[in-house]
């Protein structure tokens, strides 16, 4: 690991690049993970190539997603544009007869490095020839703006974008056949597993065997993403292109858990991000506030590509660039289930609206309760065995509001909205939210329609029974649907 650091410090610290001289800019952004890291602290398992990667380079502690789900999360960050500000806010949305389509000022990031010149490709890894890794956009889009799968398909001496699109924390799967698969492929590959024993669970969740078993498991998850970072690192490295070559770590959102994926507070929001590369300075650390769609114009400032006027996302690495002073995320409906959040986060506060507030916190989701751990803890609620923060997440209304101090309450526990001594930050932090819906139009202030809600659940339901899923999974969707549509009828 010291070794692999050394050479990043001396390689990237050293380079320069001019415009016959582009480097090569690549993502890798695992699915449902947060910063369990060494280099973020994690100290249950190790992540050698990970942690070699923020030595070599520019780590931000401060990163969070704009969405807490993949689908709205990737639109954002492919286009450098809130996915509230394009329509495209609804997770898995314009699939059916009903579409959406981008502003047609709008382009996507491979298409300006298409237009500049530059390869692209998306693969998952170890790539394959002609498919493609994740994209899972909500919008139209033109399956030309990727070149191809692989950065190799590039003619010689071409600048690539190349994304590494990897399953990340949902290699774990939703129950115990997913959590020994991991666990064995872990054990093969690295020599171990993640014992039980080393696992500490956020106090928001019971310290139930299953829970434990299945938080180990995603750690092992952790531990094949950095082995996979390091096999990335390797084979740039073995074509000779690893000197030239900007790397882009981060996540899509944090871990899918009851409390994180789709979720407002910082296990859903927060992830990592580590940048080495031509330029960067070498084993920083960054602790101001930056938001996941950045990703996009600090990769096209990197390549010397003019960052649009219209793009939202700022190239935070540019000399002139003046630090955000809060991060905005938004969640909408996921899958069937409809729901209404905007937050806002700084460095030392947290601020959620709840727009639906006579909702559940935990509303009914096929996806999520099919998982073991939402079985689980919605037994022990039952079983009346959680304590009152455990409980937290099984209340059936919600405040409107919600303000955490984060560096005092980082788990997020402790609502302040009705504490006097807190009523100005407060204001302020609810002036930040509503100033920012309006200045970025979002379209989330008016409900989705009932054709594209009818549009995208014929689609799910019909894909789902085409393939012969469960049926008793199938039909808690259905019914869920006609809970949708009847909380709506009901103002609820």
């Amino acid at each position: 690991m010291k070794t692999l650091a050394i050479f990043f410090t001396m390689v990237f610290g050293a380079l320069s690049f001019g415009a016959d001289n582009r480097p090569n800019i690549v993502w890798i952004i695992p699915d449902d993970m947060s910063a369990n890291f060494g280099c973020y602290g994690e100290t249950a398992i190790e992540t050698p190539h990970v942690d070699a990667l923020a030595a070599g380079g520019l780590k931000f502690i401060n990163a969070y997603v704009t969405a807490p789900v993949c689908s709205t999360c990737r639109s954002a960050f492919i286009t450098g544009m809130y996915q509230t500000s394009i329509g495209a806010h609804h997770h898995r949305s314009g699939r059916g007869e009903e579409k959406i389509h981008l502003p047609k000022h709008i382009k996507l990031i491979p298409k300006l490095f298409q237009e500049a010149g530059y390869h692209t490709s998306i693969s998952g890894w170890p790539g394959a020839k002609g498919k493609f890794g994740k994209t899972d956009y909500n919008f139209e889009w033109n399956k030309e703006v990727y070149n191809s799968s692989l950065w190799q398909d590039r003619e010689k001496g071409q600048p690539f974008f190349h994304q590494v699109q990897t399953p990340g924390g949902k290699l774990r799967g939703k129950d115990e056949d997913g959590w020994e698969k991991i666990q064995a492929r872990a054990e093969q590959t690295l020599g171990s597993r993640t014992p039980d024993s080393v696992v500490e669970l956020p106090p928001y969740y019971p310290n139930h065997p299953n829970l434990v078993r299945d938080w180990a498991a995603y750690l092992d998850s952790a531990r094949m993403t950095d082995h996979m970072v390091g096999e990335v690192v390797s084979k740039l490295e073995e074509e000779g292109l690893l000197e030239n070559t900007f790397i882009i770590f981060m996540t899509d959102h944090g871990i899918s858990h009851a409390r994180g994926k789709q979720f407002m507070y910082d296990e859903g929001l927060h992830v990592p991000l580590v940048i080495a590369g031509p330029g960067v300075e070498t084993g920083a650390i960054r602790d101001d506030v930056v938001e996941h769609i950045d990703i996009a114009a600090l990769s096209l400032g990197a390549a010397g590509i003019e960052v649009p006027d219209w793009m939202q996302a700022r190239d935070i690495l540019a000399k002139d660039y003046e630090p955000r002073e809060a991060a905005f995320s938004a969640r909408d409906r996921c899958d069937e289930t409809v729901d209404h959040m905007r937050a806002v986060r700084t460095q030392d506060f947290k601020y959620i609206r709840n727009f639906l507030p006579n909702r559940p916190y935990l509303q009914p989701c096929a996806y999520k309760d099919a998982k073991d751990i939402l079985i689980t803890m919605r037994q022990a609620y039952k079983d009346e065995v959680l304590n009152k923060t455990q409980r937290l997440l099984f209340r059936e209304t919600r405040p409107a509001e919600e303000l955490y101090d984060v560096n005092a309450d980082p788990f997020e526990i402790n609502n302040l909205v009705d504490d006097p001594a807190y009523a100005d930050e407060l204001s302020k932090m609810r002036e930040r939210l509503e100033n920012w819906m309006v200045e970025t139009d979002d379209k989330g202030r008016k409900p989705e329609s009932d054709e594209m809600f009818q549009s995208d659940m014929d689609v799910y339901v019909g894909g789902l029974r085409a393939k012969n899923r469960d049926p008793e999974h199938l039909q808690k969707i259905i019914d869920n649907i006609d809970l949708m549509k009847q909380w709506a009828e009901g103002g609820k």
